[in-house]
This record gives C-alpha cells, structure tokens and sequence, in this order.
C-alpha cells in the first residue's frame, strides 16, 4: 500500500472516531450510548465544542484498551490526537452549535 492509502486509511479511522462526527453529525441518542458502552461518569454534553467534550468524557472513563496508540509509550489513549481535529471542527460548526445550544440545551445522558 502506498504512503498515500496509509494516509487516506489513518484519516478515514480517525474521522470515524472524532469527537466531532460522532456527536454533531450523529442523533443524540447515538452518542448517548456510545458514551454510555464506553462508561463515562458524564451527566450532560454541551452542544457548543461537543467533539472536545466528548473526547473528555471517554478519557473520564475506564482505559479503552482498543484506543492505545501503536507504537506510543503505554498508556496514551487514541482521544488525545483527537483533539486537535474536533477542536479544529468545532470551531468551524460554532454557528450552527450555538443555535442549537440555545434552543435544545445540552445533550443529557
């Protein structure tokens, strides 16, 4: 496989799995319970930087073993390179969370 499909598969996985995507782009109910199966200690996930918010959550509950960085020193969860990209995305989508901050409030889990 060239440089380029490892690129393009690297970003497709970390697509899937940013913060952003999977709380923006998903139902509430999704994201309600991929935060649940990953047991976090959160009550509620405000709509405004929801991405980085979500990626805090999941490093709030137990180690994901799956999400380890390969070929990182032990122990560094795959959430902390993403949040960079959800901060970037959240930042671009500001607009659009706002308003749907004001009008449907946080997303209680």
């Amino acid at each position: 496989m060239s440089r380029y499909g490892v690129a393009l598969v690297a970003l497709s996985l970390l697509l899937t799995g940013c913060g952003t995507i999977n709380t923006v782009f998903s139902s509430d109910e999704q994201t309600a319970q991929g935060l649940a199966s990953a047991q976090t200690r959160c009550e509620a996930l405000p709509r405004v930087y929801s991405g980085v918010f979500y990626n805090l959550c999941i490093l709030h509950g137990p180690p994901q073993v799956a999400e380890q960085v390969p070929g990182a020193p032990a122990g560094i969860p795959l959430r902390l390179i993403d949040f960079i990209p959800s901060g970037v995305f959240d930042t671009l989508l500001l607009p659009y969370t706002i308003s749907v901050q004001a009008t449907e409030g946080s997303l209680e889990l």
